[in-house]
């Protein structure tokens, strides 16, 4: 199977949670600023096509729970995947098995990033939430009946969009997903100095909700830098043998 070499990007506090009121230190904001270099910069070290993220993910940080603006009356859409742009600079793809992500555009920007969005529905998703994606010029690909093939995503990404690249960030569920998939090549953390010892913010790495198992895994480190603020950044490669 043809797929994008996929990078996990994330940055974390020193208890290794990825949201957090240790953001908003002064340690946190430099470290986000490494964060956000290292991957959109002007000299990032990766450079990829596009950025995974989960729906929650989504909605926590651009679609902000909105509804989507659904007609019930929508005439039946055509069968299969929608394709409304193939050449753009960057995608953000959003994993959205149901369909509930309320959109308002095709686009959006991450700091100075435009990105083109693009959905992962299952079979789950309604006519009329496909209606509406085609209505706001928003891709979608259909990969699954009632849960994700995330080998069938990827392939689809690689194929229909020519991603050859694809940074995953985030949620916890989301990454521990792909890892135990075999959906991720490289691990990549920048780590700020500040903590908030929160109990009730996600980690980097979560099975739940049925999604991955708690098997443990090793990691080859590669690479430690220390960055601006006393951030670190990791650099991974995974060392799962089943």
């Amino acid at each position: 199977m043809k797929r994008p070499y996929i990078f996990c990007h994330m940055m974390t506090s020193l208890d290794g949670k990825i949201t957090g009121s240790y953001m908003n230190t002064p340690e946190g904001n430099l470290a986000g600023n490494v964060f956000y270099d290292i991957a959109f910069g002007k000299n990032a070290y990766y450079k990829h096509q596009g950025w995974l993220s989960g729906r929650v993910t989504t909605d926590d940080n651009f679609t902000f729970y909105e509804k989507p603006d659904l007609n019930e009356n929508d005439p039946k859409v055509p069968e299969g995947d929608f394709i409304s742009e193939v050449d753009a600079n960057m995608y953000y793809v959003s994993v959205d098995p149901s369909g509930k992500l309320g959109w308002k555009k095709n686009t959006l920007t991450y700091v100075d990033t435009t990105a083109h969005v693009l959905e992962i529905l299952t079979e789950k998703a309604s006519n009329s939430y496909k209606a509406f994606l085609r209505r706001l010029g928003i891709s979608y690909i259909i990969a699954g009946k009632d849960e994700l093939d995330s080998e069938m995503a990827m392939s689809k990404l690689y194929k229909l969009f020519g991603i050859e690249t694809l940074m995953l960030g985030g949620g916890g569920v989301l990454n521990w997903t792909f890892i135990k998939a075999g959906m991720c090549d490289e691990i990549s953390i920048v780590v700020a100095s500040a903590a908030d010892g929160s109990s009730e913010t996600p980690t980097l790495f979560e099975a739940r909700n049925g999604l991955g198992d708690t098997k443990a895994i090793g990691f080859q480190l590669n690479n430690v830098q220390i960055m601006e603020g006393n951030s670190v950044w990791l650099r991974y490669k995974l060392n799962i043998k089943e």
